[in-house]
């Protein structure tokens, strides 16, 4: 029985650890790297909290060294989403049921493994599975999400505390429910946080998942499941299963008990899911929550005032930190003709100085992108450019898979603004750049915000406050996160919440309460101390 009200204050975010050169977080992380790599790992799935190994494995190998086996998972087939169904629905009445402060104290200890024991595992996982260098990784799988489970959590107290306000005579309350069903997660290979996000912040709201995780990013995703059944996550809230996208789907969707999806990756998979779910509409005990952020195309718009460190250094950053694999990665840049050979020559010099190797060399900037498939479509859209009279690359252009799926950064100059990787999503290391008259900002402008469907991030690089101003507002609709002289990527949970609209999403903003109230399901509730014992209301009374 509650006696007390509990409060989880604001927390702070979490450290970034640098990993210098003779640090103590250094040896431990090259520790754990080594012994990943020294043993070949056999991951199950985990459904109803039994581990399930089914002999249909796949091979895990780094992007950056193909040759090396990681180890392998156990692939499911439809009977294993329909346990995974059945598992969530079983544990979901004692879950819903659990005090909050119990389920909070669960991903509040997750946080605290993740931070602590379980840090090294988490960012070496990362690396060698999803090819990210140290820093990528600490940001990422470390400290994103321990901010997410820790911030979630403050969140969700605060949510609860949100009451009406109450007549004399009566008393009224909100109680936060957990959606009717279950919850499918749905999660990308580029960050590790999101995998970890997306089925927890549903699952802290006392929802039951099922969560499917990108095949690239099962190794990462296999050390986030470990680390939540030991701080008591109970069997069946979480259940995760391999087993192809369309298959989970169609499993998924056709249940009556489905509630909603937590998504991030493509659009075209997020669209086609909205029409399927659209389609069933019929067959659900309730309106499915449908939350995603799937793409973008996103833009660095460089005003004549600006000073031109800050925008190499935003482009350098934006838009090969993780090889361009970001959804907020910086891809197309309008850069005005006064800067522009400054700016061009600055950038070419700074790739340059850029090495490319794998993630165990902590000297390599660039590592590899995440698979065969993606190498061959950024490939493509390379040669194309080579071959194209229009338009001119300046900087890299080179690529190879001989070892890995190494990519070098590439800078392609595009006179058109409409050029075809000015517009398309390639997702990978490669920027686009279009020269514009300086003295044509408002112009610009308009082509920034009509070039692409997507709306995820973009920033504004400018000395001149007038612009940033008059950009802020011109492009309000272009950006979900919108930065001001500084890269478009890098959003902190607490600080920056995460989202865009448009072809980007549901713009539900990740790492703030407003993707939590998704999750919820509200009640309100009025109790009348002295009722009224008859119909009547004075106005029928006779004068």
């Amino acid at each position: 029985m509650n006696t007390g009200y509990f409060e989880y204050a604001a927390p702070a975010n979490e450290p970034v650890l640098n990993y210098a050169p003779g640090s103590a977080e250094r040896a431990a992380l090259k520790k754990q790297l080594a012994a990943f790599k020294a043993e070949v790992a056999d991951i199950p799935m985990y459904i109803g909290g039994k581990e399930i190994r089914t002999g249909k494995t796949v091979d895990l190998r780094p992007p950056h060294e193909i040759k090396h086996k990681l180890g392998h998972f156990h692939m499911g087939e439809a009977s294993h989403v329909k346990s995974a169904i059945a598992a969530a629905l079983a544990a979901r009445e004692k879950w819903a049921n659990m005090e909050w402060e119990q389920r909070a104290g669960i991903f509040l200890r997750a946080a605290e493994l993740l931070a602590t024991k379980y840090r090294y595992h988490i960012n070496a996982a990362t690396m060698l599975g999803q090819s990210k260098n140290p820093y990528q990784a600490e940001i990422d799988s470390a400290c994103e999400l321990i901010d997410f489970l820790r911030y979630n959590v403050h969140f969700l107290s605060e949510i609860y505390r949100q009451q009406p306000a109450s007549a004399p005579g009566i008393h009224n309350r909100t109680e936060y429910r957990p959606l009717e069903g279950f919850v499918l997660a749905v999660t990308p290979f580029n960050f590790t946080a999101i995998a970890g996000n997306l089925p927890t912040s549903a699952a802290m709201c006392g929802n039951v998942v099922v969560w499917k995780p990108a095949n690239t990013q099962v190794f990462a995703a296999n050390t986030i499941m470990k680390v939540l059944i030991e701080a008591g996550l109970p069997d069946g809230v979480i259940n995760l299963v391999y087993a192809g996208g369309p298959l989970i789907g169609e499993i998924c969707f056709a249940d009556p008990h489905f509630a909603g999806i937590h998504f991030t990756g493509s659009t075209g998979v997020f669209q086609t899911m909205w029409k399927t779910i659209g389609e069933n509409i019929s067959k659900y005990k309730s309106y499915p929550r449908i939350v995603g952020e799937t793409g973008g195309k996103d833009f660095v718009l460089v005003h004549k005032s600006a000073d031109v460190a800050i925008a190499v250094t935003a482009l350098a950053r934006g838009a090969f930190e993780y090889q361009g694999q970001k959804c907020s990665a910086a891809s197309r840049a309008y850069i005005p003709s006064n800067l522009a050979e400054e700016i061009k020559s600055k950038l070419v010099a700074e790739l340059k100085t850029m090495k490319m190797g794998t993630t165990e060399d902590f000297s390599n900037f660039i590592n590899a992108v995440i698979d065969e498939r993606s190498f061959d479509k950024i490939a493509t859209y390379i040669d194309n450019a080579k071959k194209d009279p229009t338009v001119k690359i300046i900087a890299g252009g080179n690529y190879s898979k001989t070892e890995g799926y190494f990519i070098e950064p590439t800078v392609i100059e595009a006179t058109d603004p409409k050029y075809v990787t000015m517009c398309e999503e390639i997702f990978g290391p490669v920027l686009t750049i279009h020269t514009y008259d300086a003295e044509k900002f408002e112009e610009i402008m308009v082509t920034v915000d009509t070039t692409s469907e997507y709306a995820l991030t973009g920033a504004i690089i400018a000395q001149d406050r007038y612009a940033v101003e008059l950009a802020t507002k011109k492009l309000v609709n272009s950006a979900g996160n919108f930065y001001i002289n500084d890269k478009p990527t890098g959003a902190v949970v607490g600080q920056q919440p995460f989202g865009g609209a448009r072809a980007s999403g549901t713009n539900d903003k990740a790492g703030s309460m407003l993707n939590l109230y998704r999750w919820l399901s509200a009640r309100s509730i009025k109790e009348t101390f002295v009722p009224a014992t008859d119909y009547k209301y004075p106005f029928l009374k006779e004068a």
